[in-house]
């Protein structure tokens, strides 16, 4: 399988696990992560990029099936799987999203997806009831998902005088709340959507009841700004801290670059 993100597989690490501003928010993934999952059980991952989240898990002892549609992104896990060997405790399988209801019957105790793989699915309802499928009641669901309202965005863009990438992720919120970018934002070819936390959840309803929602960059600037921001690195840690102690507060998840959403599974 050919995507978008195969161009993006050898940039991918340096943007959201080795910079500055990507190490600190795939830290405090892997916190929710942590406390979610624990050694033994059998996780799915969903457009698992480089493997970065499977690799943090298996070496505490949870057990990863990681997915991705892209083709590179998978040869990126396959290989820290190996180089890592935790062969015995990951397994990687070339899949996009909208297939996970082939993996039914497959054991597992929960689920999750890092940063962002949920906005490039158009039908979440189904992906609801495909995974409601594949998870046990009372597994966790744990997804991060790039939000609709941005102030950081804006800022950002605004000052480089470019307002149609300011207010992308936006398009329809102020005229229709909760149908934010119904047709989606083109990228390379691939559309991609932000729905608001309250659409995701009312999508995600009629099989899982949503128990926490975090913020995850709206204190700390997005990893775009990090030629500039890494020069204010005391700066960005201290928001970072203080983000962690306030992250659930509203409305700090809704005006996030993500807000990542931990949802369990309802009885059938």
């Amino acid at each position: 399988m050919s995507t978008p993100f195969d161009a993006y597989a050898e940039d991918y690490d340096g943007d959201f696990t080795l910079s500055l501003i990507g190490s600190l928010m795939r830290a405090r993934v892997w916190r929710h992560l942590d406390a979610a999952f624990k050694p033994g059980q059998r996780v799915l991952e969903l457009s698992c990029g480089t493997g970065a989240d499977a690799i943090h898990l298996a070496n505490r002892g949870v057990r990863v099936h990681a997915t991705d549609a892209a083709a590179r992104m998978v040869k990126a896990t396959r290989r820290k799987v190996q180089q890592n060997a935790l062969t015995d405790r990951v397994s990687v399988q070339p899949m996009p999203m909208e297939e996970v209801s082939s993996l039914a019957g497959g054991c597992f105790d929960g689920a999750f997806s890092n940063f962002g793989g949920l906005n490039c699915v158009a039908g979440r309802r189904l992906l609801a009831a495909d995974l409601a499928c594949v998870l046990p009641p009372g597994a966790t669901l744990l997804v991060c998902v790039m939000g609709p309202v941005v102030p950081w965005e804006w800022l950002w863009f605004l000052a480089r005088l470019a307002p149609r990438k300011a207010f992308r992720r936006m398009t329809l919120e102020l005229i229709n709340p909760g149908h934010i970018n119904s047709g989606g934002v083109e990228w390379r070819g691939l559309k991609v959507y932000y729905p608001s936390i309250s659409v995701l959840r009312e999508e995600f309803a009629p099989h899982f009841e949503c128990r926490r929602v975090a913020a995850l960059g709206a204190l700390v600037p997005p990893p775009y700004t990090e030629n500039l921001t890494s020069k204010a690195a005391a700066l960005v840690r201290a928001l970072d801290r203080l983000e962690r102690a306030l992250e659930s507060l509203p409305p700090l998840p809704w005006l996030a670059d993500h807000y990542l959403m931990e949802l369990h599974r309802l009885n059938a």
